[in-house]
């Protein structure tokens, strides 16, 4: 079993056949940054080459799962005509083409970016508390690159209920409409993700990759729909909307198209 460091962004333990990946930038709400995006895909290489390793839990230290792209690097690279979180196209393909199951652990708020990383596992586990919301519109761009992993779980009224909207809702919500697989009282949810672990670890590994295979099939091909959709993300990011909405988030302030 290996040791957390409370230096990494991401850290990676494993015990009994079961790989706990944690996001551990509280600092920042768990946003997805260009280093913990980079580390992220490091620990599930990890979790891929462990032979020992069956079922992967990921899971985040502090109050928030995760708060959706870092603005404040998003704001930087952007004068440079970059957009850092497209590096997410490739933590999301990576999550799901992962031959392993993936199981998130959600005891705290997600948004935008941080949807995607829980549509992306196989089972997701929530805190009935919890609250989600696909912000992206509120900020001038849209749910683009995790629409891949999303879509695919929600019914489409639901989705355009919520990515038109950008409103928050609860972890019951996120249930009944397939963003997770179950919510409960928070002071049940390690229970929980322990349960489904137990489950996990009993299938054969070929067996369970295999059943994967099935659950995908038709959408093998990810690599190529999150190419596109990541360029579009990039349009809206470097667009003129796209700059005011992250100012205005910034500044803490609404944005020039408010009425």
């Amino acid at each position: 079993m290996q040791e957390d460091n409370p230096d990494e962004l991401v850290t990676y333990t494993v015990d009994r056949g079961v790989a706990t990946v944690t996001l551990n930038s509280d600092a920042n709400r768990n946003a997805l940054s260009t280093p913990l995006m980079r580390q992220l895909l490091d620990r599930f290489s990890a979790a891929a080459e462990d032979p020992l390793v069956r079922v992967v839990v990921l899971s985040h230290a502090g109050r928030v799962f995760c708060s959706g792209a870092d603005l404040k690097e998003t704001a930087a690279a952007r004068e440079a005509g970059e957009v850092p979180a497209a590096l997410l196209t490739d933590v999301l393909a990576a999550m799901w083409e992962f031959d392993k199951p993936v199981v998130a652990r959600v005891a705290g708020p997600a948004r935008a970016g941080g949807l995607g990383l829980i549509a992306a596992a196989d089972i997701a586990v929530c805190a009935a508390e919890a609250t989600f919301a696909f912000t992206e519109v509120r900020i001038g761009v849209v749910p683009a690159v995790i629409s891949a992993t999303v879509l695919p779980r929600l019914r489409p009224r639901d989705a355009a209920e919520f990515y038109l909207t950008g409103a928050v809702f609860d972890g019951r919500r996120a249930e009944s409409i397939g963003l997770v697989t179950r919510a409960v009282p928070a002071v049940d949810v390690d229970i929980a993700v322990a349960g489904y672990a137990e489950d996990l670890v009993r299938g054969a590994p070929g067996a369970l990759a295999g059943a994967k295979r099935l659950l995908r099939a038709g959408r093998d091909d990810i690599r190529t729909e999150l190419s596109g959709l990541a360029k579009l993300s990039a349009e809206y990011f470097l667009s003129e909307e796209g700059r005011e909405g992250v100012a205005a988030y910034a500044e803490k302030r609404d944005p020039a198209w408010l009425p």
